[in-house]
């Protein structure tokens, strides 16, 4: 019996029947038509191209934006019997090579990599050879320099074209305005695409916005009320461990995320709140993108966005199993000028990107026309601090130069160790026998590089952890420990991002090329944050209507739900509650005729009868007319 898309559907994910337009975007792909599928968070996107690659000959190309992302899915895959492998970071060049050799012969369905990973020559050297039957770009706002997320290494993604251009392309996002959706059409080379756009509304999400002068007592208030997972999202690093430990000592169960983290830390408080051992997150918008759990209830914005993307993506992760579930914003007058100051005053103009170029640079001691091979740790706070630069004008500096290809900026938290013995090998077997327990890591590091009794070497604390099972945290103070008892000399250069440098120093001549731009981006940042200020000050609009409205779905019906149509309820219901009574004052009436009379919603007035009647404000007669009591 041939497979068609709802037989794959139900066989490897138990659903008798697609969503929304997943079986139109099918249909056009497996006819080989270029597609942009514009779907809210949660609507199914991967369904998409998993289905038509695993119904057709050949490997599916996905590129994909973060690692973690990557793993989810290959994992899922894996979990369901589907040949998949990820291209990620810290692979050597002879795992990779084995990796595209299984992907050329060893019957794979799905390639995951990162759009840095698709730049290298080997990559597309090999992808050129695969028998390609689709190509998915996931999260494809990231092309565009309009786009919350805008990534420079999506620019290439183009190149797949180049490689197999009579395959289809599928270009997927939950977060593209008209102008961002515009750029993914051009800078891809759709040709003749269809673009199908499911509606963005998310009719399980209760939106609020909450002023209180009291931000904590509303948070744990909303935090008592709530069952299931949360998710609170806060701008600085600071504020999200500090949080954390204030909620974890009014006896409210939670963990952090941020991007200052160390991997093995992020991996297992990830683990923790995905398994519910740790009910609450709170995190930067570093977390988020990839971490697909059903069953969050309630997120919580404790500080302003940037932008209305930012606020709706990050919303949009709670309720994704369809039950209901909140969004709500806690803010005051405080929170708009902190939002203001940090985001439009720390916008850096072209002036301040050319002198913040040559102090890294210098920093690094890079010369005139050099372009160094090696990517250079950078400890972000040290930078600041030794120029009294601003620290938040700086990152959205670096983040800038990072965009326009003059450098390459990874916002991982690293620490760089290197440790050299400088006892003899009898005295390390005499250290043995005092201390067993580190018998297993001393000779897991012995075994591993080969000249750490004679040279200082820097070591992989990450690979060591996973050789002898310590976790990288204990293995620092282990190693700590080692130098203490004279064991071995240690030092560890602490990191949070790494800066590699794409083109020779030429100073001001670097940011020339792309000096023009920085004022369009600015603006367009600016009005970024202005509809976002505009959707915590709006008293009028329904929540929902004013998010689909930005993103250029126009609806009438309002949600029903969020603070304002709430409010607007009860503001109605005493005004036809007061209508009701002035009506019944001159006459006992029945439903029909008061809803002739007043043309009150019929729902509306049945709610406002019932309310009057459990108040003993109103009765119904032996006619089965309602009266005014005591008349």
């Amino acid at each position: 019996m041939q497979e068609t898309p709802r037989s794959i559907l139900n066989k490897y994910w138990g659903h008798t029947d697609f969503r929304g337009s997943q079986k139109k975007i099918i249909d056009a792909v497996l006819y080989k038509k270029d597609v942009l599928t514009l779907m809210p968070t949660g609507g199914g996107k991967s369904i998409c191209y998993q289905v038509p690659g695993l119904l057709q000959e050949g490997i599916c190309i996905v590129v994909s934006p973060l690692v973690a992302l990557i793993q989810n899915q290959v994992g899922e895959l894996k979990a369901k019997g589907i040949k998949a492998i990820a291209l990620t970071g810290g692979i050597s060049f002879e795992e990779l090579n084995d990796l595209l050799d299984n992907c050329l012969y060893g019957g794979y369905k799905f390639l995951y990599l990162s759009p840095e990973r698709l730049q290298q020559s080997l990559v597309q050297e090999r992808i050129k050879g695969m028998n390609v039957n689709l190509i998915a770009i996931d999260e494809a706002h990231c092309i565009s320099q309009w786009g919350n997320d805008f990534r420079p290494a999506y620019l290439e993604c183009a190149v797949l074209r180049d490689l197999h251009p009579n395959v289809p392309v599928l270009a997927l996002t939950a977060t593209a305005t008209n102008r961002v959706a515009d750029d993914i059409l051009s800078l891809l080379h759709l040709k003749e695409p269809i673009t199908f756009k499911d509606s963005f509304k998310r009719s399980n999400i209760a939106f609020s916005v909450k002023h209180t002068e009291d931000k904590w007592f509303q948070l744990k208030t909303l935090l008592s009320q709530t069952r299931g997972c949360c998710i609170i999202y806060v701008r600085s690093r600071k504020m999200c461990s500090q949080l954390s430990a204030e909620l974890n000592r009014h006896g409210f169960d939670s963990t952090f995320f941020h991007g200052g983290i160390l991997r093995s830390e992020k991996e297992q408080r990830l683990e923790h709140w995905l398994s519910n051992k740790v009910p609450i997150m709170v995190a930067t918008n570093a977390f988020g993108m990839g971490v697909d759990k059903p069953d969050v209830r309630l997120v919580v914005h404790y500080q302003i966005p940037d932008s209305l993307e930012s606020y709706f993506q990050e919303a949009g992760r709670g309720g994704r199993d369809g039950n209901e579930a909140m969004a709500t914003m806690l803010t005051n007058n405080e929170d708009k000028v902190m939002a203001q100051r940090q985001f439009l005053t720390s916008l850096p103009d072209t002036a301040y990107l050319k002198q913040l170029y040559k102090q890294l640079c210098n920093y690094f001691q890079i010369s005139y026309g050099e372009l160094p091979l090696e990517p250079f740790p950078l400890n972000f706070n040290q930078f600041c601090k030794q120029y009294n630069l601003n620290t938040n004008k700086v990152y959205q500096g670096l983040k800038l130069l990072d965009q326009n290809s003059v450098i390459g900026l990874t916002d991982v938290f690293s620490q760089k160790t290197t440790l050299r013995f400088i006892t003899s090998k009898r005295d390390i077997f005499a250290y043995f026998e005092k201390h067993p327990k580190m018998k297993n890591l001393i000779q897991t590091i012995l075994r591993t590089y080969g000249g750490v009794t004679d040279f200082e070497t820097k070591i992989n604390t990450l690979l060591i952890s996973k050789k002898t099972g310590i976790s990288e945290s204990d293995l620092l103070k282990a190693l700590e420990q080692l130098q203490v008892d004279g064991i071995l000399e240690y030092k560890a250069n602490k990191s949070d991002l790494e800066v590699t440098f794409l083109m020779p120093r030429e100073d001001d001549r670097t940011i020339n090329t792309f000096g023009k731009k920085i004022s369009s981006l600015n603006q367009t940042k600016e009005q970024n944050l202005q509809q976002m200020l505009a959707f915590v000050e709006n008293e009028k609009v329904c929540r929902s209507q004013f998010i689909l409205h930005y993103f250029g779905e126009k609806t009438t019906s309002a949600c029903g739900k969020c603070d304002i149509c709430i409010q607007k309820m009860g503001k109605e219901s005493v005004t036809s509650e007061k209508a009701i009574l002035e009506a019944l004052n001159e006459e006992p009436l029945s439903s029909r005729a008061l809803f002739l009379r007043l043309q009150i919603d019929e729902s509306q007035l049945l709610k406002c009868l019932q309310t009057l009647l459990e108040d003993e404000i109103i009765q119904l007669n032996s006619e089965n007319k309602y009266v005014r009591k005591g008349k």
